[in-house]
């Protein structure tokens, strides 16, 4: 048996120190991922205390199908989930003019830095930015965003659309400001 496998059966006695172990080898990929659905840092630990109760409340559950890190990975993802639903608000789908006057007349950075990037995404519109962190980063398909989110297929294509423009505008404009303060 692997260190990570006793360090589980430990958690599943319930001790205190293979329970910090587990947290402290996967705390840091789990928070990124917390990071990337949340709207701010505070409520990205929130997610992050609330996934890894959840993960020693469940752990019994786990069945060795796949990597440990997977499970505890949708978790954290379905954690996210939940929390977007305890405060979801739909934006109606013909309204997005409060993001109109965006778009800086430039192609954007060659390469901005992951931290930039992250930023961007936290500024979308919660549901924007739900549907665009289950599609592009955690590969889920529109049919699976729809069922997880109680929404319609089409209007989490739409979601994602407008997220990417948003994006693309967002970037286009710090860009440009960027480039003006230098």
């Amino acid at each position: 048996m692997d260190a990570l496998g006793k360090i589980r059966k430990g958690c599943l006695k319930h001790s205190k120190a293979d329970q910090y172990r587990l947290y402290a080898h996967f705390s840091k990929k789990m928070f990124g991922i917390c990071l990337r659905f949340a709207a701010s840092y505070d409520e990205a630990q929130d997610i992050l205390q609330e996934g890894f109760i959840k993960v020693f409340k469940h752990l019994p559950s786990f069945r060795g199908e796949g990597s440990l890190e997977g499970w505890i990975r949708q978790i954290f993802v379905n954690t996210a989930i939940e929390k977007f639903r305890e405060r979801m608000y739909f934006l109606p789908l013909d309204d997005h003019s409060d993001y109109q006057g965006y778009v800086a007349q430039n192609d954007g950075p060659g390469f901005l830095h992951t931290r930039d990037i992250l930023a961007l995404v936290q500024q979308l519109p919660a549901q924007y930015r739900l549907v665009f962190n289950l599609y592009a980063l955690e590969g889920y398909t529109h049919k699976e965003i729809a069922k997880a989110l109680q929404i319609s297929e089409s209007t989490s294509r739409s979601n994602l659309a407008r997220a990417r423009i948003l994006l693309r505008e967002k970037i286009n404009k710090d860009y440009r400001i960027a480039v003006n303060a230098v």
